[in-house]
């Protein structure tokens, strides 16, 4: 029998504010149910609510008195594997840990320092009992725009509106590795589903494609006109090719295609990835989809494909839909077209199979500037964006959130306490592993840009069945893969009373 899609003009909850906004939410994956589920809700001035939208129950209400801090909420995500810890970030700079089982208190926290390293401090909340926030993060300089968790819940991917991207090791409290945007502030982070690389984008109107294993770019992807608000990977096309390249045309159909490919193999790509190291003859090719939506109302699709990942691969040998020459730098500040570089000693440009005819720019090659043994072992199980699968599967993980504090240590071992409150200057940054310049990565192009709304998009959810838009003029868009309900040219929409959602 054919499950009937939900009725999307009664919401099973609806919540009018006052005075304040809703500015982000997130559900806990872990403990839904049918009957019930935890949603955390920030707002613009400050305050995060935990509700029950199922059993239409307001549990609790944190910084109710703006006492921990005042500024908008910018982030807010439970931590993985955790019933009751939850993670907040706030435009002021800063991120707090709170535990949904402890109170806040009647006067403003006292903290004492546990761990500093560069652009980043730690601090324990100085109390008789036990109370909310168990930490306090302050990372870089002005707003903490969004923070993304690893797969495994073990790392955390911070981006600051100063430009910069600090992924740090959430137990430890240790800065694993960072990266500097090309110029102007980092909006947006996602992981890959294996947890091997981060994309960012932000105000440079870039992707960008960031090696957790290097702790160095490598590759950037321009096709938005615009800031880029949102990025996300799509798991259910992320494949595993032994195949000729695909040939696009650029039609509406091809951008269908292009939605499903490889989909239908997503069974099999653990297996068929595990080739990639083995002494068979012919090579399997690794290829990561992910999509970018921005305040240009354009969805982008990108491949990040073998000749990227594994440049010592023979280029002839990989599926690919970037093309591979070098290009000079454009001025800082400017984004504009890579022209090659006369008498450049570069390998003959791959077919232009993914070129567009409003492309922005060309694309540049890599030179050499991915480590040698870059050499990826195997994709992870995927993870699913549904609510009833969790459920079953969170007692398999084998990461353990601890809630106490204790183990971590006051006195780090880490390189980073020898550099106390140095800063990094961002104008030097540039050329530097921090911020590569243009022509020393290679430059991708999107597979596809499709305008999709007429205001800035502000969501981008990739689903089995569909992918999930939002924009800012309130319509909520879910747009059918191919052989499913509905299509890329016909979305169904749901527009909330007021034009706002959370």
């Amino acid at each position: 029998m054919k499950a009937q899609a939900a009725d999307l003009s009664k919401p099973i909850d609806k919540r009018i504010y006052k005075g304040t906004q809703p500015t982000c939410h997130d559900f806990n994956h872990l403990t839904a149910t049918a009957e019930s589920v935890s949603l955390l809700v920030g707002f613009s001035a400050g305050q995060v609510q935990l509700i029950d939208p199922i059993k239409k129950e307001t549990s609790k209400l944190f910084n109710e008195e703006r006492l921990i801090d005042k500024s908008r909420v910018t982030c807010v995500k439970w931590v993985p594997g955790s019933e009751s810890l939850f993670l907040v970030a706030h435009s002021s700079g800063n991120m707090y840990l709170y535990n949904v089982e402890h109170t806040c208190g009647t006067t403003a926290p006292h903290y004492q320092l546990l761990k500093q390293g560069e652009s980043f401090a730690v601090h324990t909340c100085k109390s008789k009992s036990t109370r909310n926030p168990l930490l306090k993060w302050t990372v870089g300089e002005g707003a903490l725009n969004e923070f993304a968790f690893s797969p495994d819940g073990k790392f955390l991917a911070c981006v600051s509106q100063d430009g910069f991207l600090r992924v740090f090791n959430f137990d430890s409290v240790e800065l694993h590795g960072t990266m500097k945007s090309y110029f102007g502030g980092l909006l947006c982070v996602c992981w890959s589903p294996d947890g091997k690389y981060i994309v960012a984008g932000g105000e440079d109107d870039l992707v960008t494609v960031w090696s957790f294993g290097d702790c160095r770019v490598i590759a950037r992807g321009h096709g938005h006109k615009s800031w880029v608000s949102v990025v996300a990977f799509d798991p259910y096309t992320t494949s595993v090719e032994e195949s000729d390249p695909m040939e696009f045309s650029g039609s509406d159909e091809d951008f269908q295609d292009l939605l499903h490919f490889g989909r239908d193999r997503a069974n099999s790509t653990q297996s068929r990835l595990s080739k990639r190291n083995s002494t068979e003859s012919r090579p399997v090719s690794v290829t990561y989809r992910f999509g970018s939506v921005g305040q240009d109302t354009q969805l982008c699709l990108w491949d990040l494909t073998e000749d990227i990942l594994f440049p010592h691969q023979p280029l002839s040998r990989a599926r690919t839909h970037t093309n591979v020459m070098n290009a000079t730098s454009p001025p800082a500040g400017s984004t504009g077209n890579s022209v090659p570089t006369p008498g450049s000693a570069a390998p003959p440009p791959l077919p232009r199979s993914n070129s567009l005819p409003h492309a922005a720019v060309s694309s540049a090659g890599s030179k050499g500037s991915v480590a040698d043994g870059a050499i990826a072992a195997g994709v992870s199980k995927f993870a699913t964006l549904s609510l009833h699968d969790r459920k079953d599967r969170h007692h398999e993980k084998d990461h353990k959130r601890n809630h106490s504090m204790g183990h971590i240590s006051s006195k780090s071992s880490d390189r980073l306490n020898l550099v106390t409150k140095t800063k990094t200057d961002p104008a030097k940054a540039l050329g530097t592993p921090l911020c590569p310049r243009m022509e020393d990565v290679p430059l991708l192009e999107p597979l596809i840009c499709k305008k999709i709304a007429h205001e800035r998009l502000t969501v981008l959810i990739f689903l089995e069945d569909c992918i999930v838009t939002a924009c800012q003029e309130g319509f909520i868009c879910t747009w059918g893969r191919p052989g499913k309900v509905g299509s890329l040219s016909a979305p169904s929409q749901a527009t909330p009373p007021g034009g706002t959602a959370v």
